[in-house]
């Protein structure tokens, strides 16, 4: 699965499951006022349980953007004259 979209998902879970449980209790305030207080406690949480997630993403990016900038370099050199051989697909 793509590390992205396995991250995005995690966090939608989470705060998911941080909103029901915080709904499901029985406490004298303002349903709204609770999932707003499940978004910050997901928001928080997220950054120690999805850690491994997260990781997998940026070095996802990371790879794809590096791929990026290569490419985009050898499509200068080639039009610039630079390079005697066509860019490699």
């Amino acid at each position: 699965m793509n590390p992205v979209a396995k991250y995005t998902l995690g966090r939608l879970g989470l705060f998911v499951v941080v909103a029901a449980l915080l709904l499901v209790l029985p406490l004298p305030i303002d349903p709204l006022l609770k999932v707003g207080v499940a978004m910050l406690v997901a928001f928080g949480l997220q950054f120690v349980v999805l850690r491994k997630w997260r990781a997998e993403m940026i070095n996802q990016v990371d790879v794809s953007m590096a791929d990026r900038r290569e490419r985009k370099q050898r499509l200068r050199a080639a039009l610039a004259g630079e390079e005697s051989e066509p860019p490699a697909e």
